[in-house]
C-alpha cells in the first residue's frame, strides 16, 4: 500500500530536495522562509562533512564530530522539514517522489543525492579495496588499520608481516594525498610507541597515481611540492602507475607486477549515485545527468539536478565533482525557483572557481585560491580555517578545533580503538569491501 506523505498546507507550493549533502543543504537554507514548503529527503539522518572523512579513518577525529543531525539543522528554518527515507524513483508526469515507504508530491524537485565511488569496472578492486565516501567507510578503514597492526605484532613470518605493514592508496587527488600523509603520521607518532615489538622501518605507504602528477587541479609548482613533501615523509609516490586489479593479499599493476598488501584504499574515481541510474533520464560520463544552463533536465523546468549527479559544461569542460560546485549549484537552484515564482528572469548558472587546497600533513598544505599560491604552514592555516568555517554545528567546530590543537601540541591521535564485533581475524571481501564481512 502506498502512503501519501503531507507536510504543511496542501495548497502551498512545495519543493522537495533529495539529499542532505552540500548541494541539498545550501538549497534548503536558501529556500527557507521564501513562501513555500520545503521537504528534504535523505536515507541518513545527518549531514556529513566528507572532506574530513580521512581524519576519521586515520584516528584523528571521532566519527560524530563531522556529522550533524539533519533535523537539528533544519528545525529553525521556516517551513523546512526533514524526512528520512530511501528514494526509489520519480514519477515526473505526476510530480511525485517515490519512496520505499510512500511518496511525496512536489511542485519543484531538486535532485542532490551526491556521488559514489567509481571503480571503473574493476570488480576485483571493488571487492578488496576500502573507499572513503561515507562515515561507515571511514570507521571500517580505521578499524582495519588498527587490526592490521595487531595482527602484524603477532606475526613471526617476515614476508607476511611486511605484507600486513604495506598500505597502498590508489589515486593522487586530495583524498589520496591527505590520507597518505595522515596515515604516515599515525604510524610515525602513535603506532611506533604502541607497538614497540614492531620495526616501523618495515612499514610502507605507497601512493599510486595513473597520471603524471598529483592534485591535478593545482598548478605544477604545487603538484611538485606535494610529491616532494610526501616523499620526504617516507611515502612512496608512484606516478604514471596504473592498477589492473586486486586480490586478497596484493595489488596487481597494469604492467603485470604486484605489490603484496592487505590494505588497499581506493580514492581514484567518483560517479553519480545509484539513484541517477533508475530515474529514466539520459546519462553521460560517470553516470551524470546532463542538465541545461538553468540546471533543469530536458523537457521539465521543475526538476533540477545539482552536485555530483549533474553534468554541467562550462568553457567547454565539465565542472568537477567537488563540494564547491555542489554548494553553488544548490544555491542557484533555490534562487531560480524563487525568481520563477515571482515572475522574474533567471540568468544561466555560472560556477565561480575560488580555488582548491589540500593538506599534506602536520603544518603543511598547498592552496591555490583567488590566484594566490600558498604552500607549507600558511596554506595549512588557510586549510584549517576554511574547513572549520564550512563544518556544520558549533559543537562540531569546537570538538574538531580542540582535537586539532591537542594533536598539534602533543602529536597524539586518540581514536585508536577497534569498534568491529570480531576484531583481529582475517576477513574475506564482502559486498561493501573487505571490512564488511
Amino acid at each position: 500500500m502506498i502512503h501519501l506523505i503531507y507536510y504543511g498546507e496542501p495548497d502551498m507550493k512545495r519543493t522537495v530536495i533529495v539529499g542532505m549533502g552540500f548541494g541539498g543543504l545550501r538549497a534548503a537554507r536558501a529556500l527557507a522562509g521564501k513562501g513555500m514548503e520545503v521537504v528534504v529527503v535523505d536515507r541518513r539522518n545527518y549531514h556529513l562533512f566528507q572532506p574530513l572523512l580521512y581524519q576519521v579513518a586515520s584516528s584523528s577525529l571521532e566519527a560524530e564530530s563531522i556529522a550533524y543531525p539533519a533535523r537539528g539543522i533544519v528545525r529553525d528554518w521556516k517551513r523546512v522539514r526533514f524526512r528520512m527515507a530511501t528514494v526509489t524513483g520519480v514519477d515526473f508526469a505526476g510530480k511525485r517522489l517515490l519512496l520505499a515507504d510512500g511518496e511525496l508530491r512536489y511542485d519543484y524537485l531538486i535532485l542532490a543525492a551526491g556521488g559514489a565511488t567509481n571503480f571503473f569496472g574493476m570488480k576485483s578492486m571493488e571487492r578488496h579495496a576500502f573507499q572513503l565516501k561515507g562515515l561507515d567507510h571511514a570507521v571500517r578503514l580505521r578499524n582495519h588499520i588498527v587490526e592490521t597492526f595487531e595482527r602484524a605484532s603477532g606475526e613471526d613470518d617476515p614476508v607476511k608481516r611486511r605484507a600486513l605493514l604495506t598500505f597502498v592508496i590508489v589515486g593522487g587527488g586530495p583524498t589520496g594525498v591527505e590520507y597518505a600523509g595522515a596515515l604516515q603520521e599515525l604510524i610515525r607518532h602513535e603506532f611506533s610507541r604502541d607497538y614497540p615489538e614492531l620495526d616501523m622501518g618495515e612499514t610502507r605507504i605507497l601512493l599510486l597515481e595513473a597520471k603524471g602528477a598529483l592534485l591535478p587541479a593545482l598548478p605544477a609548482t604545487l603538484q611538485h611540492y606535494t610529491a616532494q613533501r610526501l616523499r620526504g615523509m617516507g611515502i612512496e609516490v608512484l606516478l604514471d602507475t596504473q592498477v589492473h586489479g586486486a586480490e586478497a593479499d596484493k595489488v596487481v599493476l597494469a604492467g603485470g607486477d604486484n605489490i603484496p598488501t592487505h590494505t588497499i584504499v581506493w580514492s581514484a574515481g567518483v560517479q553519480a549515485c545509484p539513484l541517477a541510474a533508475v530515474l529514466g533520464l539520459p546519462r553521460a560520463a560517470n553516470g551524470r545527468i546532463p542538465v541545461g544552463p538553468d540546471l533543469t533536465v530536458a523537457g521539465d523546468d521543475h526538476v533540477f539536478v545539482v552536485g555530483d549527479m549533474a553534468l554541467v559544461e562550462q568553457d567547454g569542460r565539465p565542472l568537477p565533482m567537488v563540494a564547491p560546485v555542489a554548494m553553488q549549484q544548490g544555491e542557484y537552484a533555490a534562487r531560480t525557483i524563487v525568481r520563477r515564482e515571482r515572475g522574474r528572469e533567471v540568468a544561466p548558472f555560472r560556477y565561480r572557481d575560488k580555488g582548491s587546497m589540500a593538506t599534506i600533513g602536520r603544518s603543511t598544505a598547498v592552496a591555490n585560491a583567488f590566484g594566490i599560491r600558498l604552500s607549507g604552514f600558511p596554506a595549512w592555516i588557510a586549510w584549517l580555517a576554511l574547513h572549520l568555517m564550512y563544518l556544520v554545528g558549533f559543537r562540531n567546530r569546537l570538538v574538531v578545533l580542540l582535537n586539532w590543537g591537542y594533536y598539534y601540541f602533543f602529536r597524539a591521535q586518540q581514536v585508536r580503538v577497534i569498534t568491529a564485533d570480531e576484531p583481529c581475524v582475517p576477513r574475506a571481501a564482502g559486498p561493501e569491501g573487505p571490512a564488511s564481512a
